[in-house]
């Protein structure tokens, strides 16, 4: 494993890239709605990150087709944007998206509402964004990667809910995937010493039912139980005063 550590300099240019993609983010939640295509929000996405002077960070990145992983419902992650996909007035909608501007990558993620979602939908979007702030609360200089997976486990399963494990966080930088894995499970007090200067990639991907999960062909993540998932994601920094969100 070879983690990277960043100067003050690299984690001024991974906020800089960080901005973008929150604002990417935040751009999708407002312009997504009933009735649009999963292409269409991705084609929206993409123009405004060309517009801040960004690439998509996603665009060929492994041959993916699209500048927007867009998950609906069951679907966890990698859902794939489509013309014949058409998002329903009380679906979820999971939103993944990365930047990069002067060589450095922001990537971060959140679930939506479309219209008029049921109370099962919000609680999974509640909990898991709550999973994402514990954990964000655990990045602190001198906890383990196990504090910050324990933080997710511990607040998913205390509402019934079940962690997906065969996905996980990652280091980011000048690369979308950098050391070390940031799993959304573990032990407290164990892994990979956090240090100034790391930049992480914090993803909880919880479940309502199962952490199982299965793969379309076409990459696509599922639950294998059928229940809703949702995933919010930020692009952390670890600094000597504490963590501070660079996807704000």
């Amino acid at each position: 494993m070879s983690v990277t550590i960043k100067s003050k300099s690299d984690i001024q240019k991974l906020r800089e890239a960080g901005r973008i993609a929150a604002n990417a983010l935040v751009h999708a939640g407002k312009v997504m709605h009933p009735g649009m295509t999963t292409k269409q929000l991705d084609k929206s996405i993409h123009d405004f990150i060309v517009g801040c002077g960004a690439v998509p960070t996603f665009l060929g990145y492994g041959g993916f087709p699209a500048s927007a992983c867009i998950s609906i419902n069951n679907e966890v992650i990698h859902g794939i944007p489509s013309e014949e996909r058409i998002i329903q007035d009380g679906d979820i909608v999971s939103v993944d998206v990365g930047a990069a501007i002067n060589g450095y990558t922001g990537d971060n993620a959140a679930t939506f509402a479309a219209g008029r979602i049921s109370g099962e939908a919000q609680k999974i979007m509640d909990v898991t964004k709550e999973c994402l702030c514990r954990a964000i609360q655990a990045a602190q200089p001198g906890n383990r990667l196990g504090d910050i997976g324990h933080a997710v486990q511990s607040c998913a399963e205390s509402y019934g809910f079940a962690v997906v494990r065969d996905y996980v966080g990652h280091g980011v930088g000048r690369k979308l995937h950098e050391d070390p894995a940031v799993p959304n499970y573990g032990t407290q007090g164990h892994g990979l010493k956090l240090l100034p200067g790391m930049t992480l990639a914090i993803e909880p991907m919880i479940n309502i039912k199962g952490s199982a999960v299965v793969v379309r062909p076409d990459g696509t993540v599922l639950t294998k139980s059928g229940s809703l998932s949702a995933h919010f994601e930020h692009t952390v920094a670890i600094t000597a005063s504490g963590p501070v969100i660079l996807t704000r």
